[in-house]
């Protein structure tokens, strides 16, 4: 089947049309509701106009719009082909879903700046499309840089330390470092082959071009596009990236960044390069270039999982999991064969599906709960059974349990390694090995999440899949206490403890002791057996004794900082970095950009805001805890007396949570499943497997 170009002016409309909405977002600030409704309206005209050109693609139909031509051989133009359709195709239909789900947990969490999130939001769209159609590497870049600059808002949202500076290493890796490489690499090619149009199969010209110069070019725009996709050690802007609100993650993980970067390595493979030249292009020991690109997924899909599992923060460990899941790409892509490239085309739209579904279930347990923890999650459950249950679908998914989307694509690719190896290189057998040895770590890091909240309740939570505890874990409680897991003593009590407290200093003790008359009641007073000295000296008669206490060769007393007798029931001091800000203020329903100013706190003192107290939409006051770093503790876990029982009915009812965060879950959740059941009815294997027919030489084409 040969491509028909059609001149149309479409694919210029689909990346239009949420430009245009952009300025109604932002005129309509006032209006949240008119604000949403541009946003919505957007998203469904959108996927209207990608949709309609569906079929006459899946005919052969190629649809073009050329803007204007720079140099011969460079024109900026969007070219609607079967690839740049599958990536269009997902991230509009996943942007209307993903948009409902924005508006219940931008409104649940009473964000700040959320004209601004839907306007930077919309761009993203644009620039998305605009990778998606791109006709050459000059066209991509340009839109890859715009999507970098659209998306730095939206990183950087809560406008916190930590937000903007994962949002400056967001730029400085995908825009300074991937752009920079992604231009230079087109450059070079632009120098070997005089054009940078995409085309099916590879461009002629590079294959009659100098190897090695070609093996250059092929690595600065694989490991350019690779950035943005995660690639190790390229990654790790992606997990920062997590203290964005999780409708930014979502996108930046399953609608529009990552999935860029992966569509962006596609291109380079199947339309610059060509499977074949990439497969010949040979390195030393026997590799090829594809095989390099193959390995290097292999190992950052291994290492990413191992990192996944000492991660106790949810959207961390989904990140890392995000790292490893797009890895599977990058290696399918290496493989040269009709499997091989289906798998890894087909692992596009299944992990866009399971990881926005888990990634929307991490914000609501988020809004609803404030519980960002694993360890804080036990026995949730009983509390989130919807969204439970949507992250146990998405998780076993994702680690490729059979009838769901995760399943398929790897089936694909096993067999493509399998095949590889037998007929053309044992490496591929490695590969293999790879990607059976990720799917059982997949288990070994869902599991625990899964484990936690059906299986344990809060008083008898088994901390064990924590690197803050033992091997093999310590029985406690998650029950909120004063003290690290015991119950919190009695307000009531008036008896005298027997000696200070981890905050009262021993001298306030003796100074608070005192009576009357100036004597000190001796029975309040610690003792020398409770007071460790730097000194074995007793001569006060207290009748302390300090033989246990270790000592160096001088007899100096020492720390100990053993850890191997640690109290396990005290909570660990934490050293991740992954827990993310969300300040509860007002809406900038006021303000199109910006936080909301409200002068009436000048003027008034019973408007005034301190740290501890906020207003909200409905003009209550609400009181928030404090973290050990000053903003909110937004790390909630189980209630005093346990999570309350949500029944199924009553979840249905919006007792577990809105219907606008709902919704969206069982979506995602249920496209993971129809694709996993029915990939053809669906038009991601039939779309696929047209590009990849197209794209392989006879030989090697569909068995």
């Amino acid at each position: 089947m040969t491509d028909v170009p059609l001149s149309d002016l479409r694919p210029l409309l689909a990346v239009l049309v949420s430009f245009v909405a952009t300025a109604f977002i932002v005129a309509s600030y006032r209006s949240p509701n008119v604000r949403e409704g541009w946003t919505l309206l957007a998203a469904l005209v959108k996927f209207g106009i990608v949709a309609s050109m569906l079929p006459g693609v899946l005919d052969g139909a190629v649809y073009e719009t050329s803007i204007a031509t720079f140099l011969p051989g460079i024109e900026f133009a969007l070219r609607a082909d079967a690839l740049g359709m599958l990536f269009a195709f997902l991230a509009s239909g996943l942007w209307i879903v993903t948009s409902f789900y924005s508006i219940g947990y931008m409104r649940g969490n009473d964000e700040i700046n959320q004209t601004r999130y839907f306007a930077a939001f919309a761009v993203s769209l644009s620039a998305t499309m605009g990778i998606a159609f791109a006709g050459n590497l000059v066209t991509i870049f340009v839109f890859y840089e715009l999507l970098s600059i659209a998306t730095y808002p939206l990183v950087a949202h809560d406008e916190t330390d930590e937000a903007r500076s994962a949002g400056r290493k967001y730029l400085a890796y995908t825009m300074f470092g991937g752009g920079v490489l992604v231009l230079a690499g087109t450059v070079m090619v632009y120098w070997l082959a005089g054009s940078v149009a995409f085309t099916p199969g590879g461009i002629q010209e590079l294959a009659n071009a100098d190897p090695g110069l070609a093996m250059v070019a092929f690595f600065l725009l694989a490991i350019g596009f690779g950035v943005k996709a995660g690639i190790m050690p390229l990654h790790q802007w992606l997990p920062e990236a997590m203290v964005a609100p999780t409708p930014v993650s979502g996108l930046l993980h399953a609608v529009a960044v990552v999935k860029s970067g992966a569509f962006g390595v596609s291109r380079v493979i199947l339309d610059v390069f060509g499977p074949e030249l990439v497969f010949s292009l040979s390195l030393p020991f026997g590799f090829t270039a594809g095989l390099v690109l193959s390995t290097i997924g292999a190992i950052t899909l291994t290492a990413a999982s191992l990192i996944a599992l000492r991660k106790d923060h949810l959207k961390q460990r989904l990140a890392y999991s995000t790292v490893s899941q797009l890895s599977y790409i990058v290696l399918g892509l290496g493989l040269f064969g009709w499997y091989g490239l289906v798998g890894a085309l087909l692992h596009i739209p299944a992990h866009a599906f399971m990881k926005l579904t888990l990634f929307f279930c991490a914000g609501c347990i988020h809004v609803e709960t404030h519980t960002d923890y694993i360890s804080k999650m036990a026995g949730i459950g009983k509390r989130m059974p919807v969204v439970m249950g949507a992250f146990t679908v998405a998780a076993l998914g994702m680690a490729g349990i059979p009838l769901l989307a995760g399943f398929v694509s790897k089936y694909y690719m096993l067999i493509g390694g399998i095949q590889m190896g037998a007929e053309l290189t044992p490496v591929a057998y490695y590969l293999v090995g790879a990607l059976l040895l990720s799917g059982v770590l997949n288990v070994a890091y869902f599991w625990p999440v899964i484990y936690t909240a059906f299986f344990e309740s809060e008083d008898a939570h088994d901390a064990k899949p924590l690197v803050d505890f033992k091997m093999g874990g310590e029985t406690r409680s998650t029950l909120p206490a004063t003290d690290g897991g015991r119950p919190p003593e009695d307000d009531d009590d008036e008896s005298v403890n027997d000696g200070p407290t981890d905050d009262e200093p021993i001298d306030e003790v003796v100074e608070n002791a005192e009576n009357g008359d100036g004597e000190t009641d001796t029975a309040d007073v610690p003792t020398g057996s409770d007071v460790p000295d730097a000194e074995d000296d007793d001569s006060e008669g207290n009748g302390g004794s300090f033989d246990d206490l270790p000592t160096d060769e001088e007899g100096v007393v020492r720390p100990d900082f053993d850890t191997s007798d640690r109290d396990f029931s005290e909570t660990a001091k934490r050293v991740d970095t992954g827990d993310y800000a969300v300040d509860q203020r007002p809406s900038d329903v006021n303000v199109p950009f910006g936080v909301e100013r409200d002068d009436r706190a000048h003027d008034d003192e019973d408007h005034a805001v301190d740290d501890d107290r906020h207003e909200t939409h409905d003009g209550h006051e609400s009181h928030d805890e404090h973290d050990d770093h000053g903003g909110h503790d937004h790390h909630g876990g189980p209630p005093a007396g346990g999570w309350e029982r949500v029944d199924g009915l009553d979840a249905l009812r919006g007792r577990e949570s809105t219907w606008f965060m709902l919704g969206p879950i069982l979506t995602a959740m249920t496209l993971a499943l129809m694709l996993g059941v029915i990939p053809y009815e669906m038009g991601f294997l039939e779309l696929i497997e047209l590009i990849v027919d197209t794209r392989l030489p006879e030989e090697v084409a569909r068995p």
